[in-house]
């Protein structure tokens, strides 16, 4: 066996497990964070706030307001395009959030952060 590979000496084992360790803390903080992002609630309105829809840091609806002053039974498409807009506008607040946090962690790496957490 050559020297500085393997055996007592340490060699590159050292080096390795120290790279280990220190991707193991990254992931532990990227979880954490997750989990702080997932907890928080994004807001957003469309039509002049006639329409407002929140969701979660997982990007799931967890409810939507609507002006009364905003229903108009002639017009229900209008009523249905603001709520999807505000809906969508909402889960691209929430998913910003996420990939601005997680570049804190992977800004140097080139790679997306998002992809090892299912994202």
């Amino acid at each position: 066996m050559a020297k500085g590979y393997g055996g007592r000496g340490g060699g590159m084992g050292g080096i390795n497990m120290n790279m280990m360790k220190q991707a193991q803390k990254l992931q532990q903080e990227m979880l954490r964070m997750q989990s702080e992002i997932e907890a928080q609630t994004f807001t957003a309105a469309a039509g002049g706030g006639v329409v407002e829809a929140s969701v979660n840091g997982k990007q799931e609806l967890l409810s939507i307001q609507i002006d009364p002053d905003a229903v108009d039974p002639e017009d229900v498409e209008m009523l249905q395009d603001m709520i999807v807009a505000a809906v969508n506008e909402a889960q691209r607040s929430a998913k910003s959030a996420l990939e601005s946090a997680m570049q804190k962690y992977t800004g140097g790496l080139g790679i997306s952060g998002l992809s090892g957490l299912g994202l």
